[in-house]
């Protein structure tokens, strides 16, 4: 049995401690006034003379074009970008835009690494269920560390949740009142986007998923006391039932939280891409677990052929998110319609090295680690592919969220790496905990001796 090292403990406790004071701080510290925005802005123009004006009017220029031109901003910025080019007005309403987006910045760093680490475990849970529902015979063996890392779910779920609602109007425009009576789309969108409906069906995502944990989890131990496999085929029944359910609210989820920060803007692969990012570093996670639980020797019953399954999912869905990548873009880039493309033109213009980096972190290394069969068997190969993952699609979602939030005032600083601290050293924690629980050696699977003995 699992038992969190107390150095393992102490350095958790260090994180989250650091992180929850680095995001009391990013929140402290943020404007309040557009006196203090003005300060900033004056401190900026002091530190780089001259051709901060210049460029300050050629950022002016550009948003009023992007803003203009294609929607992807939404009324709110349609309204920024009118009442800077209006004149007597363009100064004070620049202002308002930055004291807005300074604000909502330590929202977006919260709610970036909240969801990060939330969408690990549910996509974890997602693979565990789609093992009970193919009736899979090469992972029984895994089970109880995908268990254990989707012990992470609830407290990870409901703190997503919580942010997601007191966001506000920092993250959804469609929750103005004011926008929405002066956008003929947003009305058109109401019947959807509404705060009461958007609560409901957030609330109905967290109850499905943590049902099914609890439901699946507790099947799983009872099928190890058991003495036939009744357990299994309800967890097998449970499992079908929930990947159609899943299905249907991670699209739902991926609009909802994601898309509808830009509610102008849309895509029809918005929700398989989430997904595939959801997916790919679920499965690194259970690899880097399973590596770090069989250097303490506690899985001695899990070989190198597991590892190399999970490193050859690391590759193959590495692959399918970069599809989905090149599909979106590429359409999109090329069809070039405004309402569209803007979705694209900020994280081009503001995020290049980001955005584009990603891919190599993403696509490249995985691609070039991981492409000999051989290097899939290797603990510390997969352990190097599988950073490249997670700090890229770490970035991946922050690229959902900080161009629609906080636009060109973005930063790397002290408000998102506290929120990655205090998310990491809190999923340690509960992931640690969740694998202490019970022995990681599942019992009485139909399957589990088919597991211990595969080959392939």
């Amino acid at each position: 049995m699992y038992t969190l090292p107390s150095k393992l403990k102490l350095f958790s406790i260090v994180l989250m401690v650091l992180g929850l004071a680095g995001i009391i701080f990013g929140f402290m510290t943020t404007p309040k006034t557009i006196d203090d925005v003005k300060k900033i802005l004056a401190e900026q123009e002091a530190h780089h003379g001259e051709n901060h004006a210049v460029d300050h009017k050629e950022d002016t220029a550009n948003f009023i074009d992007i803003a203009r031109g294609e929607e992807g901003y939404s009324g709110a910025a349609m309204e920024h970008a009118t009442d800077l080019s209006a004149e007597g007005h363009g100064a004070s309403s620049h202002e308002e835009h930055v004291l807005h987006q300074l604000q909502t910045r330590p929202w977006s760093a919260t709610f970036v690494a909240a969801f990060f680490f939330m969408m690990i475990a549910l996509g974890v849970l997602v693979f565990y269920a789609i093992q009970f529902a193919s009736q899979a015979g090469w992972s029984p063996v895994l089970y109880r560390v995908m268990e254990g890392i989707t012990s992470y779910l609830l407290p990870g779920s409901i703190i997503v949740f919580v942010l997601v609602i007191f966001a506000g109007e920092h993250f959804y425009p469609w929750q103005n009142a004011d926008l929405v009576a002066e956008d003929k789309i947003l009305q058109g969108k109401s019947g959807y986007l509404n705060f009461p409906f958007f609560v409901i069906r957030a609330a109905i995502y967290l109850l499905g998923w943590n049902i099914y944990r609890y439901y699946s989890r507790k099947n799983s131990l009872a099928q190890a006391e058991a003495n036939n496999f009744d357990h299994y085929r309800k967890n097998f029944k449970a499992s079908v039932f929930f990947l159609i359910f899943f299905l249907l609210t991670e699209a739902t989820m991926a609009w909802d939280w994601f898309m509808s920060m830009t509610p102008h803007w849309y895509s029809t692969l918005f929700a398989w891409y989430v997904f595939a990012t959801m997916f790919v570093s679920s499965i690194t996670v259970i690899a880097l677990v399973t590596i770090h639980l069989k250097s303490k020797g506690l899985l001695s019953f899990v070989s190198d052929r597991h590892l190399h399954d999970l490193a050859k999912y690391m590759f193959a869905f590495s692959i399918f998110w970069t599809y989905l990548w090149f599909s979106q873009f590429m359409l999109i880039w090329y069809s070039n319609i405004p309402e569209e493309v803007t979705y694209f033109i900020i994280r081009i213009q503001e995020y290049q090295g980001l955005f584009f980096g990603m891919l190599i972190l993403n696509f490249v290394f995985p691609l070039l680690v991981l492409m000999n069969s051989d290097f899939k068997k290797v603990p510390w190969f997969v352990v190097i592919a599988a950073v490249f993952i997670l700090v890229g699609h770490y970035i991946d979602v922050f690229l959902l969220v900080m161009p629609s939030t906080v636009g060109h005032n973005w930063g790397f600083g002290i408000p998102e790496v506290a929120a990655l601290l205090f998310f990491a050293g809190l999923f340690i924690m509960v992931v640690g905990n969740g694998l202490g629980k019970v022995s990681l050696r599942p019992k009485n699977d139909p399957f589990i001796k088919e597991s211990e003995n595969y080959h392939f």
